[in-house]
């Protein structure tokens, strides 16, 4: 089986997102069940931004021109949070 496309994650994502909010917006929506979806949102999210870097990172930094310190200092920042 082919390894899922950023693009395909991203509307994997979409798509469970519009799932929690009908289940929020039915009174008779578990909870557990909800939390479960939005645990399962927080994890699909952390794989996307792993799988983007892994594709991405070294061309983001490849095309900054100058070798500023700084905005690499707040390109790890942002990742590492």
């Amino acid at each position: 089986m082919a390894e899922k496309t950023l693009d395909d994650r991203v509307n994997n994502i979409i798509g469970q997102l519009r799932a929690i909010k009908r289940m929020m917006a039915e009174d008779s929506a578990a909870c557990t069940k909800t939390i479960i979806q939005l645990k399962a949102v927080k994890a699909a999210m952390a794989s996307l931004l792993e799988k983007y870097l892994q594709q991405n990172l070294k061309s983001c930094l490849e095309s900054s021109r100058t070798k500023d310190k700084e905005l690499m200092k707040k390109l790890v920042t942002e990742i590492t949070k």
